[in-house]
């Protein structure tokens, strides 16, 4: 007799715990949900307390969007699936989500069978691709291969604060929210401004629109 293979466990990540649990819900008892959570930090510390096989993630999340914190994931523990689930229908966003290390690219406003389907391939080591979007598309950026970002200008840690400060929070609640001194999110600050020739918050926010950091 075959030995049956445990469900895949699987962490949720979205920011509106409504849906999320309709996904637990709709994805229980096929898969284990093993945790859901708000935002992208919460994602990085559930990751190595549930040890999921895959993470299905929205692209804008609070704290760290959904791009950065898959891509962190996966190059830390590359065996997990991403799957992300997201209202964001443009071939170029889902082109990064896949460069970023995605196995599957799912819109909000599919049904749930979809991603039922969705998941179930990614499980099986196959991709998805919703067919809302151009497949034709989606190739032909990853075959070009200009990232979203450009040549990702900003360091990391400057993206971080160029987040938490588009959402709205000041440098301290930024400092607070990193655990480092107001003067240094200020410095990062600054220099981004340098760096990407900016001299106003308003085009620094434009820019964190336009490079997937925050919903418009």
């Amino acid at each position: 007799m075959r030995e049956q293979r445990p469900a895949a466990r699987i962490i949720i990540a979205d920011d509106h715990l409504l849906f999320a649990d309709a996904c637990k819900s709709l994805l229980e008892p096929e898969f284990s949900v093993v945790a859901v959570v708000t935002d992208g930090r919460q994602l990085a510390d559930a990751v190595g307390q549930f040890k999921p096989d895959i993470i299905i993630l929205d692209i804008y999340m609070p704290g760290l969007n959904g791009l950065d914190a898959g891509e962190q994931i996966k190059q830390k523990i590359p065996r997990i699936k991403l799957v992300f689930l997201t209202m964001t229908s443009a071939a170029d966003v889902a082109a990064e989500a896949f460069r970023r290390g995605a196995s599957g690219y799912v819109l909000k406003q599919s049904t749930g069978e979809e991603l039922r389907l969705a998941v179930r391939k990614v499980n099986r080591g196959e991709s998805y691709l919703s067919p809302l979007i151009a497949k034709e598309t989606v190739s032909s950026l990853l075959n070009n291969g200009q990232r979203l970002s450009e040549q990702k200008r900003i360091t990391k840690r400057q993206t971080e604060i160029l987040q938490l400060l588009a959402q709205g929070l000041s440098m301290k609640q930024v400092a607070s929210e990193i655990h480092v001194k107001p003067g240094t999110v200020a410095f990062h600050k600054y220099r981004m401004m340098e760096t990407l020739n900016i001299s106003t918050n308003a085009e620094l926010l434009g820019y964190a629109i336009k490079h997937q950091m925050i919903s418009p």
